[in-house]
């Protein structure tokens, strides 16, 4: 796992167990259907960026999308590390 991953994800469960009342990532823990939908929506921003945009856009859209299923993994108390150990396990 990538040390910024880590980083990102401990912040995002810090988030969750200290709220900021100002954050947008509060807004999305509070709202597990609204954290799924920017899920979505992130999604198929990657595909429109895959097919008709530029690489640095592939990327900052992948990067969205990333943070958004972290955000979504954490309302389900589910982790990055879990994703990762089903990766492995489909690798092998």
């Amino acid at each position: 796992m990538s040390d910024f991953i880590s980083e990102l994800t401990a912040l995002i469960a810090d988030r969750k167990a200290n709220p900021k009342p100002e954050s947008y990532t509060n807004k999305l823990l509070a709202d597990k259907n609204k954290a799924a939908q920017k899920v979505g929506e992130e999604a198929t921003e990657v595909i429109i960026a895959a097919l008709a945009q530029s690489d640095e856009r592939v990327i900052e859209e992948m990067a969205d999308l990333i943070y958004h299923s972290l955000v979504l993994l954490e309302t389900r108390d589910l982790s990055w590390a879990d994703v990762v150990a089903a990766l492995e396990k489909r690798h092998r």
